[in-house]
């Protein structure tokens, strides 16, 4: 709960509390905090078990804890049904990357050493041919 709290912030709190409730109201302080605490956490989770008592059993693997997004798509991206992992550890990002980088150095990958070989490349290197000094494109005067 107070994870990111310092020992110097914490001894600053426990002085600041002795000095507002002075020592000797400051244990029946600290039983009153730490029952709301529980009372709090004891009506969350009888809610939770209200609720999913309440969506029956076609949500038995339902978590609350999956309404944070983050957790929900680790959860989902970690799931073995869409083959992501397959996906993900078929993905070679260096030599992806090699192939770029000869791509734009203007290297033939293959004769790089890259084993790949997939006949439909688009050559990168290749400058596009320039229309000719004559050649305009067509007028349309209906588009102007």
């Amino acid at each position: 709960m107070f994870n990111d709290i310092g020992p110097l912030e914490l001894v600053t709190i426990i002085v600041l509390a002795v000095l507002v409730f002075g020592p000797d109201k400051l244990p029946k302080v600290i039983q009153d905090v730490t029952r709301t605490i529980r009372k709090i956490r004891e009506f969350s989770e009888s809610a939770k078990q209200d609720i999913r008592s309440e969506l029956g059993p076609e949500f038995k693997d339902f978590e609350f804890e999956d309404l944070n997004p983050k957790s929900f798509i680790r959860k989902q991206l970690d799931n073995e049904d869409l083959g992501l992992k397959e996906i993900r550890n078929g993905f070679d990002l260096k030599k992806e990357m090699a192939e770029v980088t000869d791509a734009v150095h203007g290297r033939d990958s293959e004769a790089s050493g890259s084993s790949s070989s997939s006949g439909g490349r688009v050559d990168m290197t290749k400058k596009p041919e320039e229309p000719g000094k004559d050649d305009r494109p067509a007028f349309d005067a209906d588009a102007t």
